[in-house]
């Protein structure tokens, strides 16, 4: 469908794209902020830590049994006031590791069965994981709401194929730059509007529920939404049908086998590599900030804000101009720098500096590594590469959180970051090194600089 579809087709679908990927993303960060007091909520309803409260065997009291026990294996002691951060960043990897799983599941069938129909499979999973969490009045029903959401999370991955089916090798960059522009500005104000949210209270029982309604909210509408105006874009089902003079010439001819310049698994190496690092730095931040500068929740707040800002900008002015592969190769040498700065930084102007180049790292390094993996996928095969390249990307940021805190807590701030800026720079020589320009844009660049010329 890319080297057909009319522009007009084009444009209507990549707003369809836009609205609703930036609904989707919306209402998933609501829930970023709220996790210390929402689970520190179920913690004092089936867990409570007062001595003359009797304790009750429930699930959640149980897997704190185990997180004690972790936290009593590091030599470092590691204040009380973590347990909520550790059960929360257990969740959260938790979902990452079952959207690893899910992803190349959801990406086959989309390939098998059309995006929309996949994407709206996807879509009911959503609603009934965030209808979960609006009657959630205890922590299994709250664990059950996240695992559903894990394992039914599509909407990126069918967004960026759904990009890649309607986009030619000119473009491709620029639409995956939008899609992750829906990153920056969710990011930017989801978790404020969430964190509002909370503190409207409609249920006495479940003091989140107005925050998780109006997360229903947007889903349906999203779905509704999608479900009206988003095309079928596959293109095997998208062509029209031949004749049989048409049929039969076709036939004769020999498909053209896939010459890829860089294998899917340096590609997938590479992200999955990458958001291990990323994502373990990003987790443990708030951990830095409140041990260097005593940051409250609002100070993390405007950091995390200027962060997704400036991503915001630089996914809307530069990085849609920038070929993948260079985009790819800034963002994680901006990644590096980041790293270096935070292990020996001790002034706030060092930390929005290296908050900087996090943005510059937001804004380029996932939307490259997806741009790549679709030129070297066959149209049949798109859905069910950029699910393996997310669920990759997935696993990363599962294990992520979990191994960086267990060295930050070990060995301090210094060795931590030191081992990510090592990491970092392994990543920096792959791409460097290893990666190279896929054949199919320079190709469409030459072609359209000659285009240019005959205008002329």
């Amino acid at each position: 469908m890319a080297q057909t579809v009319d522009p007009a087709t084009r444009k209507r679908v990549l707003k369809v794209i836009f609205i609703s990927l930036l609904l989707d993303l919306i209402s998933f960060t609501f829930i970023l902020p709220l996790f210390p007091k929402l689970l520190e909520f179920y913690r004092n309803v089936e867990a409570p830590t007062d001595a003359s409260v009797a304790p009750s065997k429930t699930l959640l009291s149980s897997i704190l049994g185990y997180l004690n026990a972790y936290k009593a294996a590091f030599a470092r002691p590691i204040d009380s006031r973590y347990d909520i951060v550790l059960l929360g960043g257990a969740l959260g990897s938790l979902f990452s590791l079952l959207q690893a799983l899910a992803s190349p599941v959801i990406g086959r069938l989309s390939d098998r069965y059309g995006r929309r129909n996949a994407l709206l499979a996807s879509m009911a999973g959503n609603i009934l994981s965030v209808l979960l969490w609006v009657v959630a009045v205890d922590f299994r029903t709250f664990l059950a709401s996240r695992i559903i959401g894990g394992l039914s999370e599509g909407n990126v991955q069918l967004a960026t194929a759904i990009a890649t089916d309607i986009s030619d090798a000119n473009t491709r960059g620029s639409t995956m730059a939008l899609i992750g522009a829906c990153f920056s500005i969710a990011f930017t104000f989801g978790p404020a509007l969430g964190a509002w949210l909370s503190t409207i209270a409609t249920v006495a029982a479940n003091p989140f529920a107005t925050a998780a309604a109006v997360s229903l909210f947007l889903i349906v509408t999203e779905t509704i939404y999608l479900y009206f105006s988003l095309p079928e874009t596959l293109p095997s089902m998208t062509r029209i049908e031949p004749t049989a003079s048409t049929e039969k010439k076709a036939n004769q001819r020999v498909p053209a086998a896939i010459q890829r310049t860089n294998s899917h698994f340096l590609l997938n190496f590479v992200h999955m590599t990458f958001l291990l690092f990323f994502s373990g730095m990003e987790f443990s931040l708030p951990f830095m900030t409140y041990d260097l500068f005593s940051y409250s929740s609002s100070h993390n707040g405007r950091l995390l804000g200027y962060v997704g800002l400036v991503a915001s900008l630089l996914q809307g002015g530069v990085t849609r101009r920038l070929p993948p592969l260079l985009s790819v190769r800034i963002g994680v040498v901006a990644c590096l720098v980041a790293f270096t700065v935070l292990a020996r930084t001790s002034t706030v102007t060092g930390l929005y500096m290296a908050a900087t180049c996090l943005a510059t790292t937001s804004a380029t390094v996932v939307t490259g590594l997806n741009a790549l993996s679709s030129f070297e996928a066959h149209e049949d095969e798109r859905g069910g590469k950029l699910g393996m390249l997310r669920s990759w990307g997935q696993l990363g940021r599962g294990l992520g959180p979990v191994l960086f805190t267990s060295v930050y807590w070990w060995a301090g701030r210094e060795a931590a970051y030191g081992i990510g800026a090592l990491g970092i720079a392994f990543v920096s020589l792959l791409v460097l090194f290893g990666l190279k320009t896929p054949r199919g844009s320079v190709t469409a660049k030459v072609k359209s600089v000659q285009d240019e010329k005959k205008e002329l």
